[in-house]
């Protein structure tokens, strides 16, 4: 693998997926052994669950969150946060919900699915709630059940978020996407965004799918071990 030396670069942009926070053994939701193939999403994660039994979908979620806590970022996540700090110009864009790019260290990052530490009120809008269990159930304020600021099935994802992604990575020129096979749009038009700019693009997945040949190169190597190395 090449070395890359960002200082090279104006503006990097990395977007990463369910494979950059697996390596870290954050459960994955799809696939084999993942949380939609022991549990049911018409349950625990649209609106229309929430609606049915708040407290039984708020209660999944606090497993969820302990679980993640118990995990913890790896050294891929720490070569992009310490790119920051010395790079400065760095965008993380996720599809993640755990958080594990800020407990990293970066400061800039875009999550595109919501979080798991964040609950949303439909009347006094987002708060910050970190930990194992959420401090309250209910708006402290109008005293509505909160619902975890996460894009469910059935959501739309939110315009300005995404508006705010597509536009860091039609600005960047360099733009590496990680353990994501971004099949599904709008994701699957970001490389094109890249493009749009003339950035290079590179991903990085132990294995390809029908979006690789959109990029300028391929490694075919863990997130963390191809992070590690490229980066220095």
């Amino acid at each position: 693998m090449k070395t890359i030396y960002p200082e090279q670069y104006k503006h990097i942009v990395f977007f990463t997926g369910a494979g950059m926070s697996a390596e870290s053994g954050v459960p994955t939701y799809r696939g084999h052994g993942g949380i939609w193939s022991r549990y049911r999403w018409e349950e625990y994660a649209c609106q229309e669950a929430f609606d049915a039994d708040p407290d039984k979908v708020l209660k999944f979620h606090e497993l969820r969150r302990a679980a993640v806590l118990a995990c913890k970022p790896h050294a891929g996540h720490s070569a992009i946060a310490a790119l920051e700090k010395k790079h400065q110009r760095i965008t993380v864009v996720t599809q993640n919900i755990d958080g594990m790019h800020q407990r990293a260290g970066n400061r800039k990052v875009i999550e595109l699915h919501g979080s798991l530490w964040r609950l949303r009120c439909p009347y006094d809008g987002v708060s910050e709630d970190i930990g194992e269990k959420y401090k309250s159930y209910k708006c402290e304020k109008c005293g509505n059940w909160l619902r975890p600021d996460i894009i469910w099935f059935g959501d739309s994802l939110d315009q300005g978020v995404m508006n705010e992604a597509i536009a860091a990575i039609r600005h960047c020129d360099l733009f590496v996407s990680i353990g994501t096979s971004g099949v599904v749009y709008p994701a699957a038009g970001f490389p094109r965004f890249a493009k749009e700019n003339n950035a290079r693009c590179i991903e990085i997945n132990p294995e390809a799918n029908e979006m690789s040949l959109l990029y300028d190169e391929a490694i075919r190597n863990t997130a963390e071990k191809a992070l590690t190395e490229i980066f220095r």
